[in-house]
């Protein structure tokens, strides 16, 4: 077993918000595009019946849904139909009703200092990007002034526990694994006795990517959580699902399945960036109702942020800042 605690590593700079809205607006600049088509739509037409219904088709092929489109239509027909509208204002209304159905779901991941460690296991479909949106929730947690130990869960893949290595390398974290194709979950066993007697402020397990229709690697998740509750009967305190923004309607099933093998408490969405699907965290939000941790839109280390409703709705409608 590999157990060591580098040395401390220089904490990047927060990023400023207009930065970061520049990043966001940036990777959703194809589903913006996406829904660009939806108010071309209005600029040689009148809000009839006929365009609403285009519009509403355009929105659901966006990855929106049924719920926001629905939502959408009824607005912008509200004292508007058969009159001219700008597409300035289909975008505005647009943003507008992704963030009233996103507002609900904004939750940062608050880490409960009562819990030492707050266990937090991350999950997900292999590609996902588990172990890099891990590796730069530890510098974050490295950077407000938290003890964190990774634990390399997904003992799949050797390259994984190597990547899952070098994260803790770079934010100053303890690291905890075993060889390529240990028990997992005898390995987060031993990460939560270990965080727990080094009084570790937080600890964050890996797992290995599985097809959410494999019910034997589902149920070997669902044995991850059995062992972690022997340690501490409370734990794990956080279950973060990570979503691949490309794979766009899949990840409805992936939420769904994942939530019930493993009481899933919170999404981060990744790959934000270079996505045209980007709407399907509306629909999932309008569905499931679950909260949104973070969003990411690149590999770098800063490209994890807390989830805004306001500046994903009106980036993704293609509207300034």
């Amino acid at each position: 077993m590999q157990d060591s605690t580098p040395d401390g590593a220089t904490q990047p700079a927060p990023e400023t918000g207009t930065a970061w809205w520049r990043r966001l607006a940036g990777g959703l600049k194809r589903s913006s595009s996406a829904l660009g088509a939806i108010s071309d739509l209005v600029t040689k037409r009148k809000l009839d019946d006929s365009t609403l219904a285009e519009i509403h088709d355009g929105l659901v092929r966006a990855d929106l849904g049924v719920v926001i489109a629905d939502r959408v239509v009824v607005a912008l027909g509200e004292g508007r139909h058969n009159a001219a509208i700008s597409a300035e204002e289909v975008k505005t209304v647009v943003a507008a009703e992704i963030e009233k159905a996103l507002v609900p779901v904004v939750q940062p991941l608050s880490v409960d200092a009562a819990k030492k460690p707050f266990v937090i296991l991350v999950a997900g479909v292999n590609g996902s990007g588990k172990t890099t949106t891990i590796g730069k929730l530890a510098a974050k947690f490295r950077a407000e002034g938290r003890s964190v130990m990774l634990a390399a869960g997904d003992t799949f893949r050797a390259a994984a526990i190597e990547q899952l290595k070098i994260w803790a390398t770079r934010s100053g974290a303890e690291f905890i694994a075993r060889e390529a194709g240990a028990d997992a979950a005898g390995l987060a066993f031993d990460a939560v006795a270990a965080a727990k007697h080094r009084g570790l402020d937080v600890l964050l397990i890996d797992t290995a990517g599985r097809l959410q229709n494999r019910t034997e690697l589902m149920g070997e998740l669902e044995k991850i959580v059995r062992v972690i509750k022997k340690v501490d009967a409370t734990a794990p305190h956080a279950v973060l699902l990570v979503l691949d923004a490309t794979v766009g309607q899949n990840a409805l099933s992936q939420v769904e399945i994942f939530r019930k093998a493993v009481g899933v408490t919170g999404l981060a969405m990744t790959k934000l960036d270079g996505t045209a699907r980007g709407g399907i965290l509306v629909a999932i939000a309008a569905k499931f109702a679950l909260p949104v941790h973070y969003v990411g839109v690149g590999e770098g280390i800063d490209d994890l942020a807390p989830f805004s409703a306001r500046e994903f709705g009106r980036a993704i409608a293609g509207l300034d800042a």
